[in-house]
């Protein structure tokens, strides 16, 4: 299982967030988030937001360290790239 994290360089609600991705399948990024205790609610479309506190702990757990422009081309070649105005299939 190998599981992606970028920087946390997005602001948002106060505070810097990361994005976890997986270039598997959700099925496995849901399960390494889920052993985390990172809530479903933090998922959008193709990608678990996680705040810049929680960095240093995903990364322990395993995640590895990517750019921003990684995790997208992780993404888009797996075909799980959900980009947001189109529908979810």
């Amino acid at each position: 299982m190998t599981v992606y994290i970028d920087p946390p360089s997005w602001p948002g609600h106060g505070r810097m967030w990361s994005h976890l991705v997986s270039d598997e399948s959700y099925d496995e990024l849901h399960a390494f988030a889920d052993a985390l205790g990172v809530p479903r609610r933090a998922f959008e479309r193709d990608h678990y937001d996680i705040p810049s506190h929680r960095y240093a702990d995903v990364v322990a757990a395993g995640a590895v360290e990517v750019s921003s422009r990684e995790v997208v081309r992780l993404l888009t070649e797996s075909g799980l790239r959900r980009p947001k105005g189109r529908p979810l299939a």
